[in-house]
Order: structure tokens, then C-alpha cells, then sequence
């Protein structure tokens, strides 16, 4: 099994992404590529063009480059991108 304690400090711009729970009905099954991220938002780029995902309410999958798929609740996520990557992350198992 590989080590992902790392992928939260990961850049996730160039990802690709997709919605597997939210708070939104209408954004359950949203999948493209992050193209932007915000303190508390995803911009990707899907087949209809340009959509916006709140973090604080997806749950996500992301694909990195080596095709392992890995689920990552958003409420970890939010803060802004160059401050998530100094964050120490303790493990809690």
C-alpha cells in the first residue's frame, strides 16, 4: 500500500476530479480537471464547460498521475492552496 499522508499538502491543480457526495444533489457526479483553486472553492473544467464546487460540502475523488483514485473529504481542504502546503498534518492513526 503507498503512502498518501502527503496528498494533502499536494498542489491539486492539473487533477483529475470528481464529486462523489455533496450537500448540492446537482453537483453528485460532477467530474473534469481542477483548473483553479480558491480558499474555499474548486473551479474544474468539465464537458459542460467551466463549474464551481464549494469544498466545505463535496466529498471528492481525485485520479493523481499513477491512476490511484483516493477520497478526500473537502473540509480538509479549505484554506488557501500556498498555506495548506506549509500545514503539518498530524495523523491521527
Amino acid at each position: 500500500m503507498k503512502n498518501l499522508s502527503h496528498i494533502l499538502q499536494d498542489e491539486f491543480i492539473g487533477l483529475e476530479v470528481k464529486v462523489v457526495r455533496s450537500t448540492n444533489p446537482s453537483c453528485i457526479g460532477l467530474s473534469g480537471r481542477v483548473i483553479d483553486e480558491t480558499k474555499n472553492t474548486f473551479k474544474i473544467l468539465s464537458r459542460d464547460g467551466e463549474k464551481v464546487l464549494i469544498k466545505e460540502n463535496c466529498i471528492f475523488h481525485f485520479t493523481l498521475p499513477d491512476k490511484t483514485v483516493i477520497e478526500v473529504d473537502g473540509k480538509v481542504l479549505i484554506g488557501r492552496p500556498e498555506d495548506r502546503v506549509k500545514r503539518i498534518v498530524r495523523r491521527r492513526w
